[in-house]
């Protein structure tokens, strides 16, 4: 099948074939835009309304969420939309939504739109929900950063999106950094164990990146790699002193993790060393529950991971509500648009 060519009959799907060189399972660009990702039963709605001469049959419909949350994923919406016949209203992306609430309404005929019906819910689904996860860190940590680590957890097709949508929900950034470019900002981020075990030891790391990196990239060091957290930490401040801005704690849970404890005796002990600048970067197993008791004990910033990327979806629901101007529902709906003072025009 050509690019830009639309499904448009069981024909058509027939005779699509995956390609031997294929690399990756994940969808292209091309073959979202063609429905390839759509749910098949809207090929074969799109055959039948033609067959019968409706496919152009103008309708609006309604989409609405399953629970509270922060709506994400409008700007793909759009982008997917974009230069057909048809009018869309939505809440701005960012905003919050309200259980049940009507945060889309798309109008135009139906075979303009009604073939990515799919796409839409599963755009709006995914990224509403990594967002909420992220607004709920957000609130956790109050006026202290958080940070996006979750790339890890997703496939890397989807990666980009799951870290623009954390930060539409509130991360003060991410570490992918296609997510973070997407969003025109720079990703985060230090060095992994891997390059301390590979170099051998912690303060001989922090030095080699003191003199390598770049001087507006943070001096902010992982001290759980070889030694005691609170002994590594002192260690790197008598290497680099007042150069250090900060170190990261991401102690595994075969250790115990990252625990209020740790965070305040390394806290203290910095204190008492002289060196209140020090900041305290927490990591692994981070959660929206764990976060307050982190703050209380002198954490300055959290770097997220499965919290945010292994949040549930927010399910997203599409009715027709109107044919040819008429209120129109299925049951257990009701007939006509709904009034919701909230939405805007966006085409």
């Amino acid at each position: 099948m050509p690019e830009k060519q639309e499904l448009k009959s069981m024909q058509d799907v027939r005779e699509f074939k995956v390609a031997k060189e294929r690399i990756f399972h994940s969808a292209t660009h091309e073959e979202i835009l063609n429905g390839l990702t759509s749910d098949l039963y809207f090929v074969r709605t799109r055959q039948l309304l033609t067959h019968a001469g409706k496919e152009n049959t103008p309708v609006t419909a309604e989409i609405f969420c399953s629970s509270p949350g922060i709506l994400t994923g409008v700007e793909e919406v759009l982008n997917l939309l974009k230069g057909r016949d048809i009018s869309l209203w939505s809440i701005p992306e960012g905003e919050e939504m309200g259980a049940k609430e009507v945060v889309m309404c798309i109008g135009g005929p139906y075979d303009q739109f009604g073939m990515y019906e799919t796409v839409i819910l599963g755009m709006l689904a995914s990224a509403s929900g990594w967002a909420t996860a992220a607004r709920a860190c957000r609130d956790a940590a109050g006026d202290k950063p958080v940070y996006s680590f979750g790339a890890r957890h997703v496939h890397p097709a989807v990666a980009p999106v799951m870290e623009r949508a954390a930060i539409i929900g509130g991360a003060q950034g991410c570490s992918c950094i296609l997510g973070a470019k997407l969003l025109a900002r720079e990703p985060i981020g230090t060095v992994p164990h891997a390059a301390i075990l590979i170099i051998g030891d912690t303060v001989e790391t922090a030095l080699l990146y003191d003199e390598v990196m770049p001087p507006d990239s943070p001096r902010i060091i992982l001290v759980d790699t070889f030694k005691d957290e609170a002994e590594e930490t002192m260690r790197v401040v008598a290497a680099l002193k007042d150069r250090l801005d900060g170190v990261r704690l991401d102690t595994p849970g075969e250790r115990g993790g990252v625990t209020p404890g740790l965070v305040r005796e390394i806290r203290g002990r910095l204190d008492l060393a002289g060196f209140k600048h020090v900041r305290i970067f927490v990591s692994g197993g981070i959660t929206a529950e764990r976060i307050p008791a982190l703050v209380e004990a002198g954490a300055w910033a959290f770097g997220v991971g499965s919290y945010i990327s292994g949040a549930r979806p927010i399910d997203m629901t599409m009715d027709i509500k109107e044919i040819v101007g008429q209120p129109v529902a299925k049951r257990g709906r009701i007939p006509g648009l709904s009034n919701n003072q909230r939405l805007v025009r966006y085409l």
